[in-house]
């Protein structure tokens, strides 16, 4: 089966969303979906996966029988199940700044940018170029001359503005990331901190990789995604990027040559945090799963571990 997935979101007001919760589960596990959405007052987001039949009629789902209207959304393929899941979770935000009053569809947001006219602004000199991402991700790739803010989650991302920028020296502020969701509250919280020409990548970095020609890229790397593809390239195919099978963070080269490193067990991101026990049990899962890719090799039918 080749899977389609499609990651979403919408700013709305939903008062009621808790109601949304059951009846979007319901529709996932009946169309055999797996992946995540997010559900809060303030709309929803998520990337689910699912054959292409069923994805189509998710998205019918959550416009017409949910009355969300149109959605953003951006599709990518994958050959293996790209999410071991289904959830369907409550949230104070469906993106955590850490600021639930910064509503983007209330207030103010940056300019959007088409990805096609994305490379002659983020050229300009004048422009400073933000990757609202964290750290991780923004280590894995970025775009040519943006700034890393080194942030582990987005809730810091409103400290770094303190510290780092001026609306009065900085002129313009271009920033992207993943899909366009945290650059709509990120550009929402520049303008009402005085900042005056806010920019931001319509559809993110994934947009982008859709609809500007490899050749053409200022892309630099590979792009984080938060399924076990790990990463992408710029054709949206699967990237060569690792994962932690500890901790499911991006495994860098130089991770490898740490001492917490441990294929399919640990790396430094999470090898202080595991007891004797969860180690152990972690090797045995890595070995379980080396066996199963070796009957799958020979062809023997699977044993049903994951």
């Amino acid at each position: 089966m080749k899977w389609t997935l499609v990651a979403f979101y919408k700013f709305i007001d939903l008062p009621h969303f808790e109601d949304l919760k059951p009846r979007l589960f319901a529709f996932c596990e009946q169309q055999n979906i797996c992946g995540s959405t997010l559900l809060a007052a303030e709309g929803i987001n998520g990337t689910v996966a699912g054959s292409d039949d069923a994805i189509q009629a998710w998205m019918t789902f959550l416009q017409d029988s949910c009355e969300l209207g149109p959605i953003d959304h951006k599709f990518s393929y994958a050959e293996e199940k790209p999410f071991r899941k289904l959830k369907v979770k409550l949230k104070s935000e469906i993106v955590h700044l850490g600021r639930p009053d910064i509503l983007p569809h209330k207030h103010r947001v940056g300019h959007y940018v088409d990805p096609k006219d994305w490379n002659q602004l983020i050229s300009d000199p004048a422009v400073r170029v933000i990757d609202t991402r964290n750290d991780f991700e923004c280590e894995v790739g970025t775009f040519a001359r943006a700034e890393n803010p080194h942030t582990e989650k987005f809730s810091e991302f409103p400290e770094y503005v303190d510290q780092n920028l001026n609306p009065d020296k900085d002129k313009k502020v271009a920033m992207f990331c993943t899909g366009g969701i945290r650059c709509e509250k990120a550009t929402a919280f520049l303008l009402e901190q005085g900042f005056e020409e806010v920019y931001h990548l319509k559809g993110g970095i994934l947009k982008y990789f859709e609809e500007v020609p490899v050749e053409e890229s200022l892309w630099k790397g590979e792009c984080f995604v938060f399924d076990d593809r790990v990463t992408v390239d710029g054709k949206l195919q699967p990237g060569e990027t690792e994962c932690c099978r500890g901790c499911w963070n991006p495994i860098l080269p130089r991770d490898k040559t740490t001492a917490g490193y441990e294929a399919g067990v640990s790396c430094p991101h999470c090898f202080k945090t595991k007891t004797e026990k969860q180690l152990a049990s972690a090797r045995e899962r890595e070995r379980q799963r080396l066996l199963e890719l070796e009957r799958k090799q020979r062809g023997e039918p699977a044993t049903g571990t994951k």
